[in-house]
C-alpha cells in the first residue's frame, strides 16, 4: 500500500461528487429557482403598473416597497435560520412566495386590480426571499463536505449571473404574451421548489427550544450577528470589502447608463451591455476553480481589486454602447472568485449556530451599498458633469478600495480553504 493510499483509508472515504450529491442539486436549484424568480418580478411589477396606468409615483413606491424589504428582513431572517429548522424555513418562503404570486393571477382576471393589494404582494416576495437566503446559506455545509465547499461555492456563484441573463428577458417576453405571464411562471416555479424541497434531507442539528430562544432578548439576537463579525478581524475586513465595492460596482452602472445615455447609444444596445455583464458573470464563475487552484487567495482579493480599478478607468477612453459592455462584462470576470473564496472562508470559519445571522448580516451590507451606490453614481455624475469624468471618479473610489485592501494585514495574510482532490 503506498503513503498516499494510507493517507485516503486513514482520511476515510472520499465524499461524493457534486454532481451526485442530491442535497447539493435540490440546494443549487432551489437557490436559481428563487434568483431567477426575483429577477422577473422586479421587471414584472412596473410593466403590470404601468399597463394599468399607474403613476411614475406608484411605481417608484412599489419598486422602493421591494427593495426595502429584502433589506430590512436580512438580519431577523439570519437570527430565524439559526433557531429553526432550516428545512421548514426554506418550505415556507417558497410557500408564501408562491400564494402571493398566485394570488395576483387569480385577481385581476376577477376585475380586482388594487395597488395596495400589490404592494402588499412585493412586499411579502421582498420579505421572504431575504428569509430564504440566510437559511440556504446556512444549510450549505450539512450537504456539503468542508473538503467541498469551495468547489460547492464556486458553482453557486454562477446562479445569480444565470437568473439576471434569464429572469428579465423571460419577464419581458412572458408579459408580451399576456400581463400575466410573469406572476404565473414565478407560481410556478415557486411550486417546483416546494416539490423538490420536499424531497431535501438534512442532518439533525440542535435547535434552541421556545423557551430557551425567548430567553434572549430581540435586541440582543439582532445584534449578536454583527457583535460575532466584528469579532473576526478576517470576516470584519471582507464585510468591508464587499460594501465599498457593492456600492462603487452600483453607482458604476448608473454613470454607465449616463455615459451611454450621452453618446446616443440605442435601447437595444444598452440592454446588449448589461447582458454583457451577465455573459461574464457566467465566465468568471467557469474559470474560478480553476483560479483558486492556481492563486493564493490575498492574490485573488487584492489582485481583482486593482483590476476593478483598472478596467473602471479604460471605460473613460472607449466609446459608449458594445465596447463599454465588454469591459463590464470583463469586470463581472473576476466577481464570481472572489465571492466564492470570501464566503467559503465565512462559512468555514463561522459556527453553525452562527451561520444565518452572519448570512444576514452580510447580506444588509450588500444591500445597503446596493441601495446607496446608484445615489452615489447619480451624485458622481452631478458633481463631474460627463460620462468620462464621473467613470475615472468611479475608477479612482475603486483604486482606493484597491489600496485598502493591498495596506489590510487581514487581506494580505488571508488563509487558504482546503479543497477536495
Amino acid at each position: 500500500m503506498t503513503r498516499n493510499e494510507a493517507a485516503r483509508k486513514q482520511d476515510g472515504p472520499e465524499p461524493v461528487p457534486l454532481s451526485r450529491n442530491r442535497g447539493y442539486t435540490i440546494l443549487w436549484s432551489n437557490m436559481f429557482l428563487s434568483e431567477l424568480a426575483s429577477e422577473m418580478v422586479f421587471i414584472a411589477f412596473p410593466l403590470l403598473l404601468l399597463a394599468h396606468a399607474a403613476s411614475p409615483v406608484e411605481v417608484g413606491l412599489l419598486t422602493s416597497a421591494l427593495a426595502a424589504a429584502r433589506m430590512i428582513a436580512n438580519v431577523p431572517a439570519g437570527v430565524l435560520a439559526d433557531r429553526w429548522d432550516r428545512k421548514k424555513i426554506l418550505l415556507l418562503s417558497q410557500v408564501v412566495r408562491g400564494a402571493a404570486m398566485g394570488s395576483v393571477v387569480i385577481a385581476l382576471p376577477l376585475g380586482f386590480y388594487s395597488f395596495p393589494h400589490l404592494a402588499l404582494v412585493a412586499v411579502l416576495e421582498g420579505v421572504f426571499s431575504s428569509v430564504f437566503q440566510p437559511a440556504e446559506h446556512a444549510v450549505l455545509p450539512q450537504v456539503v463536505p468542508a473538503s467541498q465547499l469551495r468547489e460547492a461555492l464556486t458553482r453557486n456563484a454562477a446562479r445569480p449571473f444565470a437568473a439576471l441573463l434569464l429572469g428579465p428577458a423571460l419577464a419581458g417576453f412572458a408579459f408580451g404574451v399576456h400581463e400575466l405571464g410573469p406572476f404565473s411562471i414565478d407560481a410556478g416555479l415557486m411550486a417546483v421548489s416546494v416539490a423538490a424541497l420536499l424531497l431535501l434531507r438534512l442532518p439533525r442539528r440542535p435547535v434552541p427550544s421556545a423557551a430557551d430562544a425567548g430567553r434572549e432578548p430581540a435586541r440582543d439576537a439582532l445584534l449578536s450577528g454583527f457583535r460575532w463579525l466584528l469579532r473576526q478581524p478576517v470576516i470584519r475586513t471582507t464585510a468591508v470589502w464587499i460594501v465599498f465595492v457593492n456600492l462603487a460596482f452600483h453607482a458604476l452602472i448608473v454613470v454607465i447608463l449616463v455615459a451611454s445615455g450621452e453618446a446616443e447609444v440605442a435601447s437595444g444596445e444598452i440592454g446588449l451591455m448589461m447582458a454583457c455583464f451577465g455573459v461574464g458573470g457566467l465566465l468568471g464563475a467557469v474559470v474560478a476553480g480553476r483560479l483558486q487552484d492556481a492563486l493564493p487567495a490575498p492574490v485573488i482579493i487584492i489582485g481583482s481589486s486593482w483590476a476593478f480599478a483598472a478596467i473602471a478607468a479604460s471605460m473613460a477612453f472607449v466609446p459608449g454602447g458594445v465596447p463599454l459592455g465588454a469591459l463590464l462584462g470583463l469586470a463581472a470576470v473576476f466577481l464570481p472568485v472572489t465571492n466564492a473564496t470570501i464566503v467559503s472562508y465565512q462559512l468555514s470559519i463561522a459556527p453553525d449556530e452562527m451561520r444565518g445571522r452572519l448570512s444576514g448580516v452580510v447580506g444588509l451590507c450588500a444591500d445597503l451599498a446596493g441601495t446607496v451606490g446608484p445615489v452615489a453614481g447619480g451624485l458622481t455624475v452631478t458633481l463631474a458633469g460627463g460620462g468620462a469624468e464621473s467613470l475615472l471618479m468611479c475608477a479612482a473610489a475603486l483604486g482606493a478600495v484597491a489600496l485598502g485592501a493591498t495596506l489590510s494585514p487581514a487581506l494580505r495574510r488571508f488563509p487558504r480553504i482546503p479543497v477536495s482532490r
